[in-house]
């Protein structure tokens, strides 16, 4: 029985591929995969351009296969969008889409990841890059596939935005923790003074299917550049019951392993969701 104002959010982790461990410990998606499984995770979520060692079926299905035995999900499949730029940038941005969107079907994934990318400021330019999303997401629902915009970086008002004016079913927000205009990440963990970007989360907190946590520097246990019992608050405020999945890009900033990034920052995530 469902009881309302339950909060059961799934914790899981971003096979990026950032870290600084040389020679890397977590540098295919089968690494990642068995550190998942480690530490009892939930979900995981893949970039279609890295850590796969091909994308010929037979090795995709054992991607998948490892999945399902280890117990986890996959949330999503990024692929890129950004959809600025020429009308050959413009196609070739869709052709991978597209190829992307088909490898998630594959592999289970029920959504593919596309950025936004700056605000822009030119009607024609907005139209062009709503006619892209439109056209990404006309093509995955044939898949049965979901398209996850990501604000990387935007702000609250253009992603409502580009969410109202798409207009598809299929098209919905994976929200990035530190990547808004004005993101601490995007000025080595200053905050912009002029910018709230708690604000743009709670002005999207309604439309988030999956949230991207980013990680920057987590060595003492717990997050310093973002506020997460903040941001957790905030998604509890919406009944968020999704996947809080952890994106680590503190390369040179943590006196600790990647695996041990990785670790710290899910126990933070946990007791945060716990509290």
């Amino acid at each position: 029985m469902f009881e309302a104002g339950g909060h059961d959010m799934k914790v899981g982790v971003y096979a990026s591929m950032f870290g600084k461990d040389d020679p890397p410990r977590l540098e295919s998606v089968e690494s990642y995969i068995q550190l998942a499984y480690q530490l009892k995770l939930d979900v995981i979520d893949f970039h279609s351009g890295r850590g796969f060692r091909s994308k010929q079926p037979a090795y995709l299905l054992e991607v998948k296969m490892q999945c399902l035995r280890y117990g986890l999900s996959i949330g999503y499949l990024a692929s890129g969008g950004h959809f600025v730029g020429s009308d050959a940038d413009l196609a070739e941005k869709l052709a991978q889409a597209r190829s992307d969107v088909d490898t998630a079907a594959f592999i289970g994934a029920p959504m593919i990841r596309l950025f936004c990318g700056q605000p822009l400021k030119d009607a024609e330019a907005q139209r062009r890059e709503i006619r892209c999303f439109q056209d990404a997401a006309d093509y995955a629902a044939e898949k049965g596939i979901v398209v996850g915009l990501q604000n990387h970086p935007s702000t609250g008002e253009d992603v409502l935005r580009i969410l109202e004016q798409t207009d598809r079913e299929n098209f919905t927000l994976i929200m990035d923790t530190g990547q808004w205009v004005g993101s601490p990440a995007r000025n080595q963990g200053v905050p912009d003074p002029e910018v709230d970007i708690y604000a743009f989360m709670e002005q999207t907190a309604p439309y988030i299917a999956h949230v991207r946590a980013k990680f920057y520097k987590i060595d003492t246990g717990e997050e310093a550049w973002l506020d997460y019992p903040r941001i957790i608050q905030i998604l509890k405020d919406v009944d968020f019951n999704g996947t809080v999945s952890v994106v680590f890009e503190g390369k040179d900033l943590n006196a600790c392993d990647d695996t041990e990034v990785i670790r710290l920052a899910v126990a933070h995530l946990r007791a945060v969701i716990a509290g």
